[in-house]
């Protein structure tokens, strides 16, 4: 079947990486259907979509469907799979903050768990067999050696969020052992980061950030005072911790290169990362000089979940999906730099001007 006549769901399609996957989905010629619960992404009250599709649909001139939906709630999800006839599901929706998945951990197995086995029964329901699946490199915890591979151990999570993401992954695989017709595919992300290289989608986190990049950037554009680093006295080379950061853009060309290198049957597993690490210190540095801003900053206390090193090896992914990492530090902090310049309040600064009602998608 040609990508023309393919049509995806994106569940959590509306948020940081599920955006940028919805624009490679759209340039490559998909037909997608986005839900989102709205949790991490921001609509305007007169608008009928999250601002974020909003300028996916201005970049590629084309339409997106968005349907206001919780994976959580069966009936909705239900009636989604009533109106369209989906070919592929790739699965974002998920809570994914490590230190909240610590104060939180019944909101996180909720949502992360329970909502993604609901999600797989609809599925099932409807003769949709098919997923692409967000996980994380949590799910390697404390790791015995480095780079990360595939084949290593998984499930000593130090945290909620990476608990929940090891749970899935146990329940797809045996989902896939017990009916063939299942072809599910794992991603284990790394550290995603960046911005679209015309500066008008980026990450914006509600609230304080919760990740590096996007609270440098914050500091930067004079949003916020200094930047927290956690922990100064890990095993590394200069003592905060390291990991393998990945332009969003080369993360969303990865899932659509795991649909067109799908197995036909079966649960597959793939790291996406560079396989190269950057200190918190390093990253700074290059936001420093990206942006010709001081980054000040005060150590702090490590945050409880947090590991001292991760970065993958990708060679699998190079090898069975003919997918690489092609976009260096220099690229991620020059991008989410121009992204932050231009949005200095993420997408509540200016609403698109493009706003189609009609979707080109066509229901059964």
């Amino acid at each position: 079947m040609s990508r023309k006549g393919q049509t995806i769901l994106v569940t959590g399609g509306a948020g940081y990486i599920g955006a940028f996957t919805v624009l490679e989905l759209l340039n490559a010629d998909f037909e997608v259907v986005v839900i989102d619960n709205l949790t991490n992404a921001y609509q305007a009250s007169d608008k009928k979509k999250p601002e974020c599709l909003l300028r996916v649909e201005e970049l590629t001139q084309k339409h997106v469907a968005f349907h206001s939906v919780d994976i959580t709630n069966r009936k909705e999800l239900t009636s989604i799979f009533q109106q369209y006839k989906f070919d592929n599901v790739i699965h974002f929706a998920a809570l994914k903050a490590v230190g909240e998945s610590v104060a939180k951990p019944l909101e996180y197995y909720r949502v992360n768990v329970s909502g993604t086995i609901v999600l797989l029964e609809v599925m099932r329901e409807h003769g949709v067999y098919r997923m692409i699946y967000s996980s994380s490199a949590t799910v390697y915890g404390l790791p015995d050696k480095l780079p990360l591979t595939e084949d290593m151990k998984t499930g000593d999570c130090t945290n909620p969020y990476g608990k929940s993401k090891f749970m899935v992954e146990e329940i797809l695989k045996d989902l896939c052992v017990s009916d063939k017709v299942w072809s599910i595919t794992s991603l284990r992300y790394f550290n995603p980061v960046g911005a679209h290289p015309s500066g008008n989608i980026g990450e914006d986190p509600n609230g304080i950030p919760n990740n590096l990049m996007p609270y440098i950037a914050q500091v930067a554009v004079g949003k916020r005072e200094k930047l927290s680093v956690y922990g100064s006295d890990y095993n590394t080379p200069d003592g905060t911790g390291v990991r393998d950061y990945i332009h969003v853009i080369d993360l969303a060309v990865g899932h659509l290169q795991a649909i067109s290198h799908q197995h036909p049957s079966g649960f597959q597993v793939y790291n996406l990362g560079t396989g190269r690490g950057y200190s918190v210190l390093e990253v700074i540095r290059a936001f420093k000089d990206a942006s010709g801003k001081d980054i000040p900053y005060d150590i702090v206390d490590r945050r409880p979940g947090d590991i001292a090193t991760s970065y993958a090896d990708a060679s699998r992914a190079n090898a069975e999906l003919d997918w690489h990492a092609t976009r260096n530090i220099d690229d991620m902090c020059k991008d989410t730099w121009r992204w932050q310049q231009k949005n200095p309040d993420g997408y509540k600064n200016v609403s698109s001007p493009f706003c189609p009602d009609a979707c080109s998608i066509k229901s059964k």
